[in-house]
């Protein structure tokens, strides 16, 4: 968390409030020792917020020459108030006169990154294609199941390489959808079953969409600092029943990731 949904939840609601002009800035001690990787630059500082774009689970932001780059780790996001924000986690508020834009991170797990373009294209060439985007085809998905012809299935999903903007709670309700059980190796799969998973992703990111990203307990807030409320469209992930069939979910251990699976519905 937070996965493409809730980025792309972030994303369009701050849209509505550009262009912004940066004033001022504040940031916090934590911000350079944990979350921000490169210098903040000196021209920052009346550079103008022209666009918002995001590709997977990274934020870019176009401030003209210069692109600041956000991923939110497990509990980062941008909120926009017309106040200053008071939060012990506020890590980086941007004053753009009339509005605050801040960064809040409660478990420091975000990575920044202050980059020109060319540093922007280097870094997004590390990512596989957006799991939103047309590009994410059958035929797409078929190629990364024969590049991860020996991997289990649910934790290459995760891998974004392949599947930028997938995260734990989409991988899991992936695999129930497509009727895979989450150990199955790559490698046995059929092209049918990429196109399950292809519209099983299309599923997944619709119903959290829908509902401004998916929050547990203390974890994402949007852009207005509300929990979504895709929680309602999760089928197995940290289901007690399964949501199609009825049956009681299971849990294990893959990859050091907790996957929720039906014993009836996937195999």
């Amino acid at each position: 968390m937070p996965e493409l949904p809730e980025v792309q939840t972030i994303r369009n609601q701050l849209r509505s409030y550009l262009p912004l002009t940066i004033e001022r800035i504040k940031r916090s001690p934590e911000l350079k020792q944990n979350i921000l990787h490169t210098k903040i630059p000196k021209n920052i500082v009346g550079a103008t917020l022209k666009r918002i774009k995001s590709h997977g689970k990274l934020m870019i932001f176009d401030l003209g020459d210069l692109y600041l780059l956000s991923h939110l780790g497990m509990s980062g996001s941008w909120i926009i108030s017309k106040e200053k924000l008071k939060d012990k986690h506020l890590h980086l508020q941007l004053d753009c006169g009339k509005y605050f834009l801040s960064y809040v991170d409660p478990r420091r797990f975000g990575h920044m990154y202050f980059v020109d373009k060319k540093g922007k294209d280097e870094y997004l060439k590390r990512l596989g294609v957006d799991i939103s985007s047309e590009a994410f085809t059958d035929d797409y998905v078929w190629e990364c199941l024969q590049k991860g012809a020996n991997r289990e299935i649910k934790p290459f999903l995760l891998d974004q390489k392949y599947f930028a903007g997938s995260g734990n709670y989409i991988a899991n309700e992936v695999c129930i959808r497509a009727g895979l059980i989450p150990d199955r190796i790559c490698k046995t799969l059929k092209i049918e079953d990429a196109k399950k998973i292809k519209q099983a992703f299309h599923s997944v990111l619709e119903g959290s969409l829908k509902n401004n990203g998916v929050t547990f307990s203390g974890g994402y807030r949007d852009a207005f600092g509300e929990a979504g409320k895709g929680v309602q469209n999760l089928v197995v992930f940290h289901q007690e029943n399964c949501g199609l069939c009825g049956t009681k979910v299971r849990k294990v251990m893959l990859k050091g990731r907790g996957t929720f699976y039906c014993p009836l519905c996937q195999s």
